[in-house]
């Protein structure tokens, strides 16, 4: 009878274990094609003439956004079903990052930002 409820409670530990793996397997398998379609995604995405500089949501489905195409800056109405120019817009009327040419900050740039920022707060001792 002993034995019995060991035997049980062994093949009860090792389910646990084989079923925290399968779990742990199905995880990593999910983050790596997902960062993989991501990749993939971005690499057809990315072009050198067309590029999102900014976008306003004004309601659920109403944006004003400004898109550079080729050397041209345009302010277009983006809603449901229609896309509509509003004006051209000089470069010199736009206000880009600290030396950006209209480019989106990536991830590493944000991080590096953050970063150097804390390390200016912990020298001047404003850490909190």
């Amino acid at each position: 009878m002993l034995l019995a409820l060991s035997e049980r409670r062994t093949d009860s530990y090792v389910q646990f274990v084989t079923v925290l793996l399968l779990f742990v397997f199905v995880l990593a398998v999910t983050a790596f094609v997902t960062k993989w379609i991501g990749g993939y995604q971005k690499g057809r995405s990315v072009g050198k003439n067309m590029e999102l500089v900014e976008a306003l949501r004004l309601s659920n489905n109403k944006y004003v956004q400004i898109v550079r195409i080729g050397r041209k800056y345009l302010a277009l109405a983006v809603c449901k079903d229609t896309v509509t120019m509003l004006s051209e817009i000089p470069e010199e009327d736009l206000d880009f990052p600290e030396g950006s040419t209209g480019s989106a900050l990536g991830f590493k740039d944000v991080l590096a930002k953050i970063q150097k920022e804390r390390i200016l707060e912990k020298e001047d001792g404003r850490d909190e």
